[in-house]
């Protein structure tokens, strides 16, 4: 099991070195939803499968709906993509990048101490599930600001990436 979750955490760094360092907006959202998928993966491995169908579900949902409004508004005839050699040194600069930092900070000077939800013994009450009762009771103010900021930030980018023609949004 312990290869398994650090399998899941080399390929979503490798993963998300892929996002970071594709400036297209295709192949980058097809690399997101792979690093949201292994980072789901990884929480069903530690025991939090409520947590992570959740974030599955809500993340992929909010993808679908960025990545067809920047599809629709790339001007990209021709996207680059990971044959490319700008991609290829930003992706092998990243993957330096992390593994410097793996060796800087060192695992003497970091513990997280991740453990999962079933590794108190047995019980009869999950960790993971308690999680629902805390979203719906305290967590709905949080919740609709998070909605508002998101839904404010979809229309900044939408005006940001119209430039000088006259989109959707023009005032009539």
């Amino acid at each position: 099991m312990m290869y398994l979750v650090e399998f899941f955490l080399v390929c979503l760094v490798i993963v998300m070195a892929g996002v970071a360092s594709n400036p297209s907006t295709y192949f980058g959202a097809g690399s997101l939803v792979i690093g949201a998928s292994l980072g789901c993966g990884f929480l069903v491995l530690m025991g939090y499968s409520f947590v992570s169908i959740v974030l599955l579900l809500v993340y992929l949902g909010g993808m679908l709906v960025v990545f067809a409004y920047s599809v629709a508004l790339a001007s990209d005839p021709f996207p680059e993509s990971w044959g490319n050699w700008y991609v290829g040194i930003n992706f092998g600069g990243y993957l330096l990048l992390v593994m410097f930092l793996v060796v800087v900070v060192d695992e003497k000077l970091v513990h997280l101490g991740v453990s999962g939800a079933d590794s108190l013994g047995l019980s009869v009450v999950r960790v993971d599930l308690s999680g629902v009762s805390l979203l719906y009771n305290l967590g709905v103010g949080g919740l609709l600001f998070c909605g508002w900021g998101l839904l404010l930030t979809l229309f900044v980018v939408l005006e940001l990436t119209r430039g000088m023609v006259r989109g959707s949004l023009r005032v009539v």
